[in-house]
């Protein structure tokens, strides 16, 4: 099942970031500001974000496999296709509905996981799922970044597409059959109830708003850093800057070490340290030294996956049923958080250089951090240890 979801993590982030590493060449080719180039990806998580809930719904009825599979086979689709856009309108637009077809994976993948393995292991197997999709993401810029350099970025777009089409391919072939779904039917009324009812729960309402503040600062720290590489007094090429995607790597292992450290020492004392190492390695990329701003973003990248792999189990713990729904709201405040605050993040960038953008992103981690601590106030967490007051089945 893991290595099935990996090839589903890796196929979903390679298509959902495929022009990251490619947006100052899109800037330099459609003669276009780093905000506007940055629709390529803020409009695709945006409409990812608007297709969640319904994907959800649907894998409630006809399967989370079939789902997933589908959504797959979609993205590769119209993933091949976008490297012949005649403009840069219908670039834009390709991607939007891209982030339509690719909804049914990030939608479906926590629910199946919370459905398919034992509670006592979700942490480490939703750290392994989340560590292929940092592979994905790695794929999804780091190849763009290289391909670019000795083609145009139409090239450089149709190789990661092939990468989404084998991660496809990987997930068709390894995913197992569920033991343990039980088809409903697909009821608007009913999924406006349970969505409801989730948002009444404080705990999953705050962990909801933790999801948003950290993919908005992910998505805003790697859309602008190509920028700033590239700029004065860096002046690197592409695919030097490629490399500093080989720091998602870092997530790679943090994912798994916070979801053990989150099955073992509780999901509050994980999450909560995870969030201050993110914002240490954030202030580290504001001094103009290569050498810090690599560490710096080696930290942050680590900090934030451990942050997301707590949080996104946290969710699967809390919500004891209808988990397919608990698990949309959360992808859905995660990637409206990237959608809106990555393309703020571009004003700002604009406005006030890379400084501009650091404050912006710290702003938002410390919010999650305020959030965070809130919970453990809230609910009678004791850091560490299991819950004595609240929801006493989580961590």
């Amino acid at each position: 099942m893991t290595a099935a979801l990996c090839g589903a993590g890796l196929a979903s982030f390679a298509a959902m970031y495929c022009t990251q590493a490619l947006l100052p060449a899109l800037s330099a080719h459609h003669r276009i500001g780093p905000a506007t180039a940055a629709l390529t990806v803020s409009l695709t998580t945006g409409a990812l974000a608007l297709s969640i809930i319904p994907a959800s719904v649907l894998s409630e009825r006809y399967g989370r496999t079939r789902v997933m599979l589908i959504s797959g086979v979609a993205s590769s689709v119209i993933g091949l296709l976008l490297p012949f856009s005649p403009s840069l309108g219908v670039l834009v637009f390709g991607r939007a509905v891209q982030g339509v077809a690719l909804a049914g994976i990030p939608a479906v993948a926590m629910a199946l996981l919370a459905e398919e393995v034992d509670a006592s292991s979700l942490g480490s197997a939703m750290g392994r799922y989340i560590a292929g999709t940092t592979i994905g993401g790695l794929a999804g810029r780091i190849v763009p970044s290289v391909v670019v350099q000795v083609g145009t970025w139409r090239v450089a777009l149709l190789a990661c597409s092939l990468i989404t089409l084998a991660g496809t391919a990987v997930f068709a072939v390894l995913v197992p059959r569920s033991r343990f779904f039980t088809p409903k039917p697909a009821s608007v009324r009913a999924a406006l109830r349970n969505l409801a009812g989730h948002l009444r729960n404080p705990v999953l309402a705050k962990l909801f708003a933790v999801g948003f503040v950290l993919m908005g600062g992910f998505v805003t720290v790697y859309n602008y850093l190509g920028y700033r590489l590239a700029a004065r007094p860096f002046g690197l090429a592409p695919s030097v800057v490629g490399l500093l995607f080989l720091l998602y790597l870092v997530g790679t292992g943090t994912s798994v070490v916070a979801g053990r450290l989150a099955d073992r020492r509780g999901r509050p004392l994980v999450l909560g340290a995870a969030l201050p190492i993110a914002v240490a390695g954030l202030l580290l990329t504001v001094p103009p030294s290569l050498a810090a701003i690599v560490a710096g973003v080696g930290v942050f990248t680590g900090g934030f996956f451990a942050a997301h792999t707590v949080a996104s189990g946290w969710v699967g713990a809390v919500a004891q049923r209808d988990r397919a729904e608990a698990s949309a709201l959360y992808l859905f405040s995660y990637y409206l958080g990237g959608s809106v605050a990555g393309a703020f993040g571009g004003v700002l960038y604009g406005v006030g250089g890379w400084s501009a953008t650091v404050c912006f992103v710290v702003v938002l981690l410390m919010a999650g951090a305020a959030l965070v601590a809130l919970l453990v106030r809230d609910n009678g967490f004791r850091i560490g240890r299991r819950v004595v007051a609240g929801v006493a089945s989580v961590k």
